[in-house]
């Protein structure tokens, strides 16, 4: 599936809004009101908009005329102290994105199988392009490369002092992550077991 800007343009962003709701509201259910105190559990998208992963890493991609984009939301805050088990509740908020984003990819599939829409009409390509983009923002959020979803899952899977050491590489994030994608790791593992999934998806 080799879907333009046009299409995966406004996919990506209902794919990053519906990420950044399930931890809001995940963390909600908990017992953290931050996120809704801070106006975060809207679907208005500027709310979720983050300079670096909603902006320069999506148009490096067009750029690079890569095929898919990729990237993350402003993550919506969180204060472990208001759960009642906080490494439980961190966890969980942590994993409800990328579960969002499979869940997502399922439902897009589930309407493509409907037979709705012909192949390669508008409505078939934007079903194509959220199967696609859902389930590879899925996997890319669950990285352990701080501040990504996986860095908080392993965080909290962590003794303490470790997890302290481990989440000070957030400042090098972003570093990090241009580095390792420079080095292949787009196309060497974030995109094959992202079509390994779809594949199992589209069953």
């Amino acid at each position: 599936m080799v879907l333009n800007a046009a299409v995966m343009i406004p996919v990506f962003i209902i794919v990053i809004i519906a990420h950044e709701l399930a931890h809001g509201y995940v963390a909600y259910m908990l017992g953290d009101s931050t996120a809704k105190d801070a106006g975060r559990l809207t679907i208005n998208p500027i709310k979720h908009m983050d300079p670096v992963g909603t902006v320069v890493l999506p148009a490096m991609l067009l750029l690079m005329k890569s095929p898919v984009i990729f990237g993350w939301a402003k993550p919506v805050p969180v204060n472990p102290r208001n759960f009642a088990n906080p490494r439980r509740g961190m966890f969980l908020t942590s994993l409800a994105g990328p579960m969002a984003n499979f869940f997502l990819a399922i439902l897009f599939a589930l309407l493509l199988k409907t037979g709705l829409f012909s192949q390669y009409s508008v409505g078939w390509t934007l079903l194509a392009a959220g199967v696609l983009i859902s389930t590879i923002l899925g996997v890319f959020n669950l990285l352990p490369i701080p501040p990504l979803d996986g860095a908080n899952i392993v965080a909290t899977l962590l003794p303490p002092h470790m997890a302290f050491r481990f989440m000070r590489l957030e400042r090098y994030g972003f570093i990090i992550l241009i580095g390792l994608l420079y080095l292949g790791l787009f196309d060497r593992i974030i995109l094959p077991f992202s079509w390994g999934l779809i594949r199992l998806i589209l069953r």
